[in-house]
């Protein structure tokens, strides 16, 4: 069988090389398995696609692709799902911090029947921002898509081929892997592995970008913000209703009390904040809508690079 490695890269330049070597290592050792690795450069601000360039040069059944801006994680994955051939797909992080040398645990549960496996973390050596970030993500994937409580989701998992096929079927743009892999199949399971300590560098997600996950997660895979904004407008008309009779209740019953104008600004606030709230969530839904309909791309491939004997083995083969 054949695994396709597939590694979205930005800003890698000092740890990619050290990845592509641990995977060719372990790879070396599972002698039933061929392999191929391909490489996302995100418009890295450093030299990373002059890594991924010489690594092509160098080594056998490498691909690197250069997107023309920065698309994001999920839009690089999906860039590299898109290259990949083989039977069994390994995502996995350029910074090294997710250990390519433990692979061989994703694999058998693979073999095992499993769909998809995700590596979990008995301990993320990651910093508190990221941490924080992997809590609110855990908690929207279960409130929002629907993912078990007890299924740890990370950046490090592995997919059959169909899987990944049908991952490739969405074409609309701001793509969420995850929520993808939720609606494709149940049969997911976890397998422990080790997480390192960042050697170089640092995280490229910024608050900014994790706004923009979560925001990519529940807009495009999940209406529950809008059934949420009917229920907040429901408690609201009701509160509003009970309100008004206890006003004129209270009225009746002392009428030396004066219609308080403090109240009724208070009261006008926030139900003009509830409406703002819902106009906003359901103009980002046709704001989505829009942007689909005109079909703006996932990602751009700005250039491509291959290992020599990729290009001689595509060569070789007759045109149609």
């Amino acid at each position: 069988m054949k695994v396709s490695f597939v590694i979205p890269c930005y800003c890698s330049e000092d740890s990619l090389e050290q990845v592509v070597c641990e995977i060719e290592e372990k790879m070396t050792e599972l002698t039933s398995y061929t392999y191929e690795i391909i490489m996302v450069n995100d418009a890295s601000k450093d030299h990373t696609f002059d890594v991924i360039r010489g690594i092509c040069d160098r080594r056998r059944n490498c691909t690197g692709l250069d997107l023309a801006k920065n698309f994001g994680q999920h839009a690089a994955l999906m860039a590299g799902l898109q290259r990949a051939t083989g039977d069994i797909v390994v995502c996995l992080d350029d910074d090294g911090q997710t250990p390519a040398n433990e692979v061989d645990k994703l694999l058998e549960k693979i073999e095992e029947g499993y769909d998809v496996v995700y590596a979990k973390y008995s301990q993320k050596n990651h910093s508190a921002f990221r941490n924080f970030g992997s809590r609110m993500n855990k908690l929207m994937t279960e409130q929002m898509l629907g993912k078990p409580k007890d299924l740890y989701i990370s950046s490090y998992f592995a997919a059959k081929r169909f899987v990944v096929d049908e991952i490739l079927r969405y074409k609309n743009a701001y793509p969420y892997v995850i929520g993808l892999v939720l609606r494709t199949t149940n049969r997911i399971c976890n397998v422990p592995v080790k997480h390192r300590a960042r050697q170089t560098g640092q995280s490229g997600y910024t608050l900014k970008k994790l706004l923009g996950l979560w925001t990519n997660g529940f807009t495009s895979f999940s209406v529950k913000p809008l059934r949420l904004a009917t229920l907040m407008g429901v408690i609201t008309a009701i509160s509003g209703f009970l309100f008004a009779i206890w006003i004129v209740i209270n009225k009746l019953t002392n009428p030396a009390v004066p219609i308080g104008w403090s109240s009724s600004i208070a009261v006008t606030l926030i139900l003009a904040g509830i409406i703002l709230l819902v106009q906003g969530m359901i103009g980002e839904y046709l704001g989505r809508v829009y942007i689909c309909l005109n079909e703006a791309p996932q990602y751009v491939i700005r250039e491509s690079v291959r290992s020599r004997e990729l290009e001689e083995s595509r060569e070789s083969v007759p045109m149609a």
